[in-house]
């Protein structure tokens, strides 16, 4: 069996059952084969679809247990399908649009498929990001009355947090980080930062107060002041250019309909996309996503409402 499908015709060959797609979950769950979760014995007897029974201790596990396809009544086929198809968007994709292409009844079901599946995006235990890193908040909602800038209402704060390889083998822009935060003090902010940069790295902020004490942190500061004087000079450019991508991102794909609530689910989507947006070989992606769905936590309709 191919690691995984390179072309729709690749799809179709590899997942043309349901005992296909669980005989695929068994190879990425248990690539050194079968250990019992309760008394890590290695033998089992295969009974129904994707079930094993431990020889040993005599209980049935399932390859789809402990992970985001828990539970699910849909065949397992009409998942991969939506797998396939939502990495294999450049842009990615809604929910409605999820529903069209795979005839799904319920708009509830795609949209709950859609949140399981960015859930999957953020790999456990991933690195932090490194080196020169430049960091910033910014704003998202629509136009609201009243204050401008921090502190505005009606909106969304998030720390977006970049690596610049400028002057690197790579070049440009690295990899990036997105926060929701509660307010632009200094703790909320360093927290932020040690949560998604790797201490020793150099941290590059404008002059806001609440970014002083990161050298106390662990981290190198720089600091660059605005200059009112020269316009177009901006202590965060790099920041700013990501979080304009987003912003069209949530526009273009979600037409902006986002609610505040469920932001961080989007921001994971976006910073997966973003993260892999060079990757040499697009057909990996849905590799990728399927072993990070089988370390991810179940996330049952109850706590995706009440995220």
């Amino acid at each position: 069996m191919k690691p995984y499908p390179v072309t729709v015709i690749d799809f179709q060959d590899l997942f043309p059952t349901d005992e296909a797609c669980y005989g695929y979950l068994q190879i990425l769950r248990w690539s050194g084969g079968f250990v019992c979760p309760h008394c890590s014995h290695g033998g089992a007897w295969k009974m129904k679809k994707g079930v094993h029974r431990c020889k040993d201790c005599r209980r049935d596990v399932s390859v789809t247990a402990g992970t985001i396809f828990q539970g699910t009544r849909t065949p397992l086929r009409l998942w991969f399908q939506a797998i396939w198809y939502a990495v294999n968007q450049k842009h990615g994709v809604s929910a409605l649009g999820l529903q069209r292409i795979l005839g799904l009844k319920s708009y509830e079901t795609a949209w709950v498929w859609m949140h399981k599946l960015r859930t999957a995006m953020v790999r456990p235990g991933r690195d932090r990001l490194h080196g020169l890193v430049e960091v910033d908040e910014t704003l998202i909602g629509g136009p609201k009355p009243g204050k401008r800038g921090r502190g505005a209402s009606g909106k969304v704060l998030a720390l977006v947090a970049v690596e610049d390889r400028e002057g690197t083998k790579q070049k440009g822009i690295g990899r990036i980080r997105f926060k929701v935060i509660p307010d632009a003090s200094g703790p909320a902010l360093k927290d932020a930062i040690a949560e998604m940069t790797e201490p020793g790295s150099t941290v590059r902020t404008d002059g806001w107060k609440g970014y002083n004490g990161l050298k106390e942190k662990g981290y190198e500061h720089i600091v660059v002041q605005h200059e009112e004087e020269e316009p177009g000079c901006d202590p965060t450019p790099l920041v700013h250019r990501v979080a304009s991508l987003l912003k069209r991102w949530l526009l273009g794909i979600h037409h902006g309909r986002v609610a505040a609530s469920h932001l961080h689910y989007y921001l994971d989507e976006f910073t997966f996309r973003f993260n892999r947006c060079r990757a040499r070989s697009r057909d990996k992606l849905f590799y990728e996503l399927i072993r990070q769905a089988l370390m991810a936590d179940p996330a049952p309709l109850k706590s995706l409402k009440s995220a």
